[in-house]
């Protein structure tokens, strides 16, 4: 069989998006798909929202110059975020060719709907400005919260959040899928939805939120969480697992073309500081109007620390 000159250069170009080899985030996939309890709630019927956070303590730390070409949405919302909110998103690969689990996350990136600016709140730390590199008027968001849908029969209606920020309270990667409450309050309380949580970094954990009666004659409830941790032994870093899978051919973690094409596609028409931005004070969970942006589902879940369990 021949192979084309074009499809030659297609099957053998590897674009490395590193976040993808981070054994966490691979976790995502094969914790959708080698758990069939989670299946059928996986989609509008349960779903109400999705929050996906990237916090940082730091602040740009000498990249001024490096931040002010590209800020927060290009720099990890197009690639990093959006890659995580298509794995939450894509539906079972039809088998494990690399191609298979790849057309799948391709036909979830052609249905995420164009941002708008509604859909966008940015912010930029106090003190960003004095930063080397920076300049003294900057627009440049150190801080983005946006709000996507993707368009397809699962998720119709549900909303993915996305939050991003330097010089937040401390450093963490994680997802919140919150559920539905059930349709009637039997107990004369509807407490906190159910949910999954994953810590990707820098512990990893994955827990469910239910809710358990408190011991007494009253039928109250209270949250409990179901917490399994994970501990990783001699792992593999995200480069090495990338190189080595490249020198195999396998293209499996490594973003084909088209979905890159359509990840920019989402976020262009928000680029070019066409949202203000807003000023936030280092070490607050951003500026006040990401608060009022997701109220219509909730408070944003804003992790502690000390949430990492053994």
């Amino acid at each position: 069989m021949k192979i084309s000159g074009q499809e030659f250069r297609l099957k053998m170009t590897f674009r490395n998006r590193n976040y993808l080899g981070k054994e966490p985030v691979q976790n995502l996939l094969y914790f959708r798909f080698a758990n069939s309890f989670l299946e059928p709630i996986w989609n509008r019927n349960y779903v109400e929202s999705v929050q996906i956070t990237m916090c940082e303590s730091f602040g740009v730390g000498g990249r001024g110059s490096f931040y002010e070409e590209v800020g927060a949405i290009r720099d990890v919302v197009q690639n990093h975020m959006l890659q995580v909110m298509v794995l939450l998103g894509i539906n079972a690969p039809t088998s494990s060719d690399p191609e298979a689990t790849r057309d799948e996350k391709m036909q979830v990136f052609r249905a995420i709907r164009q941002l708008t600016p509604e859909d966008v709140v940015r912010g930029q730390y106090r003190g960003y400005r004095n930063e080397e590199g920076v300049a003294a008027s900057s627009q440049v968001e150190t801080f983005a919260a946006v709000r996507l849908h993707i368009d397809t029969w699962r998720w119709a209606d549900v909303p993915f959040y996305i939050r991003v920020g330097k010089y937040l309270p401390f450093t963490a990667t994680e997802v919140l899928v919150k559920l539905k409450n059930p349709p009637q309050a039997v107990f004369d309380e509807l407490g906190q939805s159910n949910y999954f949580h994953f810590r990707l970094s820098p512990d990893v954990f994955i827990s469910v939120g239910a809710r358990t009666k408190v011991p007494g004659e009253s039928m109250i409830g209270e949250k409990v969480e179901l917490f399994a941790c994970q501990h990783f032994v001699d792992e593999m870093l995200p480069y090495e697992r990338l190189l080595s899978d490249a020198i195999r051919g396998d293209a499996s973690l490594f973003a084909r073309k088209d979905s890159v094409e359509a990840a920019w596609r989402v976020v262009d028409p928000i680029l070019e500081n066409i949202t203000p931005v807003h000023e936030y004070e280092p070490n607050t969970w951003g500026p006040f109007e990401a608060e009022r942006f997701i109220i219509s589902h909730g408070d944003w879940h804003n992790s502690k620390p000390e949430e990492a369990k053994d």
